[in-house]
C-alpha cells in the first residue's frame, strides 16, 4: 500500500473515477442489478458522497451529489436509462434486503 496519507488518498480518489466512470458507461446495468449482486447502487455511492461532504463541513445537496456520480441530472439519467424493474429483479432485491436484516 502507498507509503504516505497523500499518495493512498490520490490512489483511492482515482480508483473512485474510475468506479464512477465505468458506471457511467455502463447505462445497461440497472441499479436494482447492482444492488441485487453487490449490496450497492449509483445512489448509494451519491449518498456516500454526501455523508462524507458533511461531515467535512462542504456544502452539498442531494441533487449535486446525484449528479456527481451519474454525470448528468438524475432526473435525466432515469428518463434516458432507467427501466421498470421485472417481477424477478424486485423480488432478488427483496430476498436481498431480507437476508441483510438478520
Amino acid at each position: 500500500m502507498a507509503s504516505d496519507d497523500k499518495t493512498r488518498t490520490e490512489l483511492e480518489a482515482a480508483v473512485y473515477r474510475r468506479l464512477v466512470d465505468h458506471l457511467r458507461a455502463r447505462t445497461d446495468v440497472q441499479n436494482i442489478d447492482l444492488m441485487n449482486l453487490a449490496g450497492f447502487c449509483r445512489n448509494c455511492l451519491s449518498n456516500w458522497m454526501k455523508d462524507a461532504a458533511d461531515a467535512k463541513g462542504v456544502p452539498m445537496t442531494k441533487d449535486q451529489s446525484r449528479e456527481a456520480v451519474y454525470g448528468m441530472p438524475y432526473e435525466e439519467w432515469r428518463a434516458k436509462y432507467q427501466k421498470e424493474a421485472s417481477a424477478q429483479q424486485k423480488a432478488g432485491f427483496e430476498k436481498a434486503q431480507a437476508s441483510q436484516k438478520h
